[in-house]
């Protein structure tokens, strides 16, 4: 057993700021499932959402929050991350990150994105999240008090109450009257030997789930990890139907979801169709800079409608030194498949984005379960509501960090108690691999047509009915097998899966993310969508 003070199991944005935040004063694991730097922030192209000149407001970035969360965001934590957002930024600054700065070098070039009322997005050209993953990457690296452990990937949460359930023997466990995170198992990729981790806090940074779709502009990793472990261990989850699909996902069949940056469309990209033609005239007054959700229903009903595989995104009205200064990653990498975006559009669908629900935290980034954290993509901290405002991710990392790591260093150290060895004694080595493959490519399928950007009571019902076989067979197979890597994460994308369509099905309207044909009216007192924990297996179910 190998213990810590602090524990945080994901190494993107969120996890990286909290780790570097505490280790100061703390002993700090990182646990990273594949490198350190395989993360959905690194993929992030847009930027951060903070207000930094004076002819905008905090109150306007509150209100375009607010807007584009359809009701559903909590205003107090909405106005503590608009307030903490240029502080954040300059503490990245700080720690080295070089954002775009103007030409006359007067200060950081600001753009803007769909639903924002002013320029405020500070970025790094069109690669914001990898300029700030590689900087603080580097200095978590460095640092002397954190454990770097890349390729483990999180198998459960060890928590009091699973203990007990399981009637490990419990008398060195310290006696609390609430259920307390002890820690977590881990797998070693490498070896396929599972690790005891203890701690004092753990915090589950591990992003979001939009590997449960078919079309998707995550990376492999984003497969709901933290959310389904905190949901099995006992935790509250909320909005969970509100799946933001990015509106402009480059079409191509070798580009694997390359996004398209919102901050293309915010300066001056404009939506066509094959022929020329304008469509968001049809569907929003804001036309192209309309909240995600608008823009990408309206190339959904464009597409179903005509029978079309993409629309098109138009920025040849640019000149080339501008498009290499403002975008050179899109344009390098669009040239790769021979899309020249000065002279040629580029062919964009809708894919899944992010994850707008998860753990229910309170302000400070902790959950319903003591000594355990939510940050970033897995929490629901109510920032996002029904939609995600462009550019508000990766703040909310930055500031939700901050918080926790505060909390965190406030508390007085607790003795370390020593923990049950995951037990493999009674299962087999896996003889039908396959089986894995197969039901992975069946989830996302049906996920994506059943549980998309467009839904009906029927699709929903029926792609429940597929969820719980699918999880009858899993759960059958990890309580006969060693546990992979592969087992792991859809034994999880099941289990969001699941919640996501219970979600769905609960909310008779259609709000934000979740459109619904079989309800299209919009209640008039907003309600999140809260799921409280079931009597879910314990994670010692294979012991």
């Amino acid at each position: 057993m190998q213990q810590f003070d602090v524990l945080i199991i994901g190494s993107g944005l969120a996890g990286l700021t909290l780790a570097l935040r505490t280790a100061e004063h703390k002993n700090v694991c990182l646990v990273s499932k594949r490198s350190i730097n395989d993360t959905a922030s690194d993929w992030a192209q847009g930027g951060i959402a903070a207000v930094l000149n004076d002819e905008d407001s905090i109150e306007n970035h509150i209100q375009d929050t607010l807007v584009a969360g359809g009701g559903l965001c909590d205003e107090a934590v909405t106005r503590m991350v608009a307030e903490h957002a240029k502080e954040s930024v300059e503490w990245l600054i700080e720690q080295g990150v070089g954002f775009t700065r103007e030409h006359d070098n007067s200060g950081y070039h600001l753009t803007r994105e769909g639903g924002h009322s002013h320029r405020r997005i500070i970025h790094a050209a069109d690669a914001t999240g990898h300029a700030v993953q590689m900087t603080l990457s580097d200095k978590v690296k460095q640092h002397p008090n954190i454990t770097l452990m890349e390729y483990h990937i999180a198998v459960d949460l060890i928590t009091t109450s699973k203990i007990h359930q399981n009637k490990v023997d419990s008398s060195k466990i310290v006696p609390t009257d609430d259920n307390t995170c002890l820690g977590a198992y881990v797998l070693d990729k490498s070896t396929g030997k599972v690790l005891t981790i203890a701690a004092q806090n753990t915090i589950l940074a591990t992003g979001g789930a939009g590997k449960v779709y078919l079309y998707t502009t995550n990376p492999d990793i984003s497969t709901g990890d933290g959310i389904a472990m905190a949901w099995r261990a006992g935790c509250r989850v909320a909005n969970m139907e509100f799946i933001q699909f990015h509106p402009t996902c480059l079409f191509h069949p070798h580009a694997k979801s390359f996004l398209i940056s919102e901050a293309v469309r915010g300066e001056g990209g404009l939506l066509k169709l094959a022929d020329g033609t304008r469509f968001m005239f049809d569907h929003d007054e804001r036309l192209e800079l309309a909240p995600r959700d608008v823009v990408a229903r309206a190339i959904d009903f464009e597409m179903k409608k005509r029978g079309l595989d993409c629309v098109y995104l138009d920025i040849t009205d640019k000149p080339l030194s501008f498009i290499k200064e403002h975008f050179p990653n899109i344009y390098k990498r669009c040239l790769e498949f021979g899309i020249d975006i000065s002279k040629t559009p580029i062919p964009v669908v809708p894919a899944a984005h992010y994850t707008c629900g998860g753990v229910m935290t309170d302000d400070k980034g902790r959950t319903d379960i003591a000594n355990l954290y939510a940050v970033g993509e897995t929490a629901c901290t109510g920032l996002h509501g029904a939609n995600r405002l462009a550019s508000n991710s990766l703040l909310e990392c930055l500031v939700f960090g901050q918080m926790a790591a505060k909390d965190i260093l406030s508390q007085p150290a607790k003795p370390s108690p020593q923990l049950p060895y995951w037990d493999e004694s009674r299962v087999t080595d896996a003889d039908e691999e396959v089986l894995i493959t197969h039901t992975w490519d069946e989830l996302r399928r049906f996920m994506w047509n059943y549980v998309g950007i467009v839904r009906t009571d029927k699709r929903l019902s029926r792609a429940l009915h597929r969820i719980h076989m699918l999880r009858d067979e899993v759960y059958e197979f990890y309580s006969n097998f060693k546990i992979s890597n592969d087992l792991i994460e859809l034994r999880n994308l099941l289990q969001v899966a699941e919640l996501i369509v219970e979600s769905a099905i609960s909310r008779k309207e259609s709000r934000g993310l979740h459109y619904s044909k079989d309800h299209t009216n919009l209640e008039v007192e907003p309600i999140p969508t809260v799921l409280e924990p079931s009597n879910y297996d314990s994670l010692l179910d294979n012991e």
